[in-house]
């Protein structure tokens, strides 16, 4: 049977070291011995003696987080000998590894899989309230291990070394010692007033050192600012928060 679909980069890639790593751009290997974490529903295949045991937030304490706050990923433990692959509607995929002292600040919605070996809890975005992609709160990561994110798309990395500015539904992850905070980006003005906008009404501040990962796609808020709406909806309650 001949055909390129049987080509050398679709083979599964083999490595002797356990651990999550890419099989390409879209679709995350494990090659588990032991266990890690990973989004429910996330598996697409599996190879060996796999177990998997669903974990809601990660916690009662999680749990709990989640349901007041609508944040959180719902989690599943994945444990065994074997090879298992991972992908999120086709996302792009991207490896993160934290070492002690790291702590990394991301939307739940963005989290694939990661190391059990890392910590993670659901804080409030500081400052920035409802601009949070997420809502309020994003999950905040700690510990030493790996984490893999997903992406709508290539990303931009910025480096954060001057007053920096974020649609708040693009924004992906950034230092959890970042200060963050909110900017009016777009001015009241005639145009606002005979309903001519940028559409850009909102942008999330960071200030500090460290970096925030951007996507090219303004994902729908989730969590508690934007239950049951768009984007409009969330800026709807911002402006009644801020005025408008």
């Amino acid at each position: 049977m001949r055909s390129e679909l049987f080509s050398a980069d679709n083979l599964e890639k083999e490595s002797a070291q356990p651990g999550l790593r890419l099989q390409n751009s879209k679709l995350l290997k494990a090659e588990l011995n032991g266990e890690f974490m990973a989004r429910v529903g996330s598996m697409v295949a599996y190879q060996g003696q796999v177990q998997f045991e669903a974990l809601g937030s990660g916690g009662i304490g999680k749990f709990l987080k989640q349901k007041l706050t609508g944040e959180g990923v719902p989690l599943m433990r994945v444990r065994g000998h074997g090879d298992v692959f991972l992908a999120e509607n086709a996302a792009d995929i991207h490896l993160i590894d934290l070492e002690p002292g790291d702590a990394l600040s991301i939307n739940g919605s963005n989290v694939l899989a990661f190391d059990s070996s890392l910590n993670y809890d659901i804080k409030m975005v500081q400052g920035a309230g409802m601009m949070s992609n997420a809502g309020l709160f994003n999950c905040v990561f700690t510990g030493h291990g790996r984490i893999a994110v997903t992406t709508k798309g290539t990303p931009v990395v910025l480096s954060v070394d001057q007053p920096t500015y974020v649609d708040p539904q693009a924004a992906i992850c950034w230092s959890a010692s970042l200060q963050t905070g909110y900017h009016r980006a777009e001015q009241l003005g005639l145009g606002t007033l005979l309903g001519r906008t940028t559409g850009e009404r909102f942008t999330m501040s960071f200030a500090g050192q460290g970096f925030v990962v951007v996507q090219p796609s303004e994902e729908p808020p989730g969590g508690l600012a934007g239950a049951g709406g768009g984007g409009q909806q969330q800026e709807g309650i911002l402006g009644n928060i801020f005025g408008n």
